[in-house]
């Protein structure tokens, strides 16, 4: 009784050990073709609900109020594309002298360079409570920002991540003026319905999330290109997780100083935004920046590798984040005085 008790409340992480397990099975249901068909489910209907869910449970000042944050933008953009593929190529030049093969090492270079991914940062610092708002900027941001600077197709980016993000996003939300009368008809029905049945908006994502993680397992599984030895695998494995760990640690110290001006749900986005990559990016930059080179393969391993285990590490970090959050947050209602 005492172990279903607790199955229930841990319920989000049971629900990845059978993600995984479900995954490795059989991998051929989640993978792009199979019959759950994650190139439309999750692509598009999956990220929409997530910024959808999100326009339903963010008023809309919270919003305005992100997007004027400039300094937590600069914060998160500058680690995200100037401190963390510096670090990385200095990481590297120390990694040169070992045995690991040097294309993989050009491929932990190209991580470095992505920008976040606009799904699981998002998700991982609602399911924590932290800044939604934030993270939902800088995570289409980056995309937008490092999409129109390179050789990947602008308009392709730019519609998905419109109708994906963009639209949802305002859709769900329940305050300020709309554009069209249908949606402020919408939106009214939706608010009083809100208000009267405060749905589980956390669950929704984090179920999302848990869907998320069993189709890029199943392509983890599936993809032949991570056909390394057992040696190589492992020691990437190790270097990927060590960066995500120290990266994550760096932000928190970074963002919780007394002088930094973050809130603790400001650094639950930083966190998040600043270490995590995009592979729906990614991949399409490296066909085309290595489009017909010999080791493609093995390039784009590290970021195959990178992908699912920041969605993994943050997922499991969630609990542990969320209380420190709660604990602080509850702190600074303490010491405020009483008027």
């Amino acid at each position: 009784m005492r172990l279903l008790e607790r199955a229930r409340k841990e319920w989000f992480m049971v629900g990845i050990v059978v993600a995984i397990g479900a995954a490795k099975l059989e991998p051929s249901v989640g993978v792009n073709g199979g019959p759950l068909k994650p190139e439309i489910t999750v692509s598009y209907i999956a990220v929409a609900t997530i910024f959808f869910n999100s326009g339903l449970s963010l008023k809309t000042e919270e919003l305005t109020s992100a997007l004027v944050h400039l300094k937590l933008h600069l914060f998160i953009q500058t680690f995200t594309l100037a401190f963390f593929p510096a670090t990385i190529w200095l990481f590297l030049q120390l990694l040169s002298v070992t045995p690991i093969n040097e294309w993989l090492l050009k491929g932990l270079q190209t991580v470095g360079c992505m920008p976040p991914p606009v799904s699981s940062a998002v998700i991982l610092t609602k399911a924590v409570g932290g800044n939604e708002a934030a993270a939902i900027f800088n995570s289409a941001f980056g995309s937008f920002l490092l999409g129109s600077s390179s050789s990947v197709p602008f308009t392709s980016i730019f519609s998905q991540l419109f109708m994906t993000v963009v639209v949802p996003l305002i859709i769900g939300q329940r305050r300020g003026d709309l554009l069209m009368s249908v949606f402020q008809i919408v939106r009214r029905f939706i608010k009083d319905w809100l208000e009267r049945k405060k749905p589980p908006f956390g669950a929704v994502s984090s179920s999302v999330l848990l869907m998320i993680i069993y189709t890029t397992f199943c392509d983890t599984f599936s993809n032949p290109h991570i056909d390394l030895d057992k040696f190589s695998l492992v020691l990437i494995l190790f270097i990927i997780v060590s960066v995500q760990l120290s990266f994550m640690l760096l932000t928190f110290i970074f963002s919780t100083r007394n002088n930094s001006g973050f809130t603790p749900a400001d650094t639950v986005a930083i966190i998040f935004c600043s270490t995590h990559k995009s592979l729906t990016l990614g991949i399409p930059m490296l066909k085309i920046v290595f489009a017909g080179h010999e080791h493609l393969s093995l390039i784009s391993v590290p970021l195959l590798i990178y992908h699912p285990a920041q969605i993994l590490l943050g997922s499991v970090l969630v609990p542990t984040i969320k209380s420190w959050m709660v604990s602080r947050q509850k702190g600074v209602k303490l010491t405020r005085p009483t008027v």
